[in-house]
């Protein structure tokens, strides 16, 4: 994994990370804030960001993490999709790479790379513990 930003945020931590996904075959980025530390790890709330937006909307938008701190939240922000040359694309905004399809597609060209229910759920969690 590659850490790609690291900032101080109301006394946690916000990242923002890269790392080979092998379920998606590609790489996937995504933004987490810790909050400060605490005797117990954290309960971990997940934000899917919808169409055209990416890890980062939520993250420089939202102002998420002050409260987040307070309850001692970690913040999980998954880009929307797989992207990238390897990623099928489309030129309509609504499918594709950007699209925040957070499921497991079936059909080709998408069924390759568009399984993003299973990184949600299986593999994203293990990326960032």
């Amino acid at each position: 994994m590659e850490l790609l930003e690291e900032h101080r945020c109301f006394d946690g931590q916000q990242q923002r990370w890269r790392h080979h996904s092998p379920v998606l075959n590609c790489a996937m980025t995504f933004s987490i804030f810790l909050p400060p530390e605490r005797e117990t790890p954290p309960p971990v709330l997940y934000w899917l960001s919808g169409l055209t937006c990416n890890d980062e909307n939520f993250t420089t938008k939202a102002g998420a993490q002050r409260i987040a701190a307070e309850l001692g939240i970690a913040l999980v922000m998954p880009d929307t999709s797989p992207r990238g040359d390897e990623a099928a694309n489309d030129d309509g905004y609504d499918l594709g790479q950007g699209a925040g399809f957070y499921l497991n597609a079936t059909e080709a060209p998408w069924a390759a790379h568009y399984r993003m229910y299973d990184y949600l759920r299986d593999e994203l969690p293990r990326a960032y513990s």
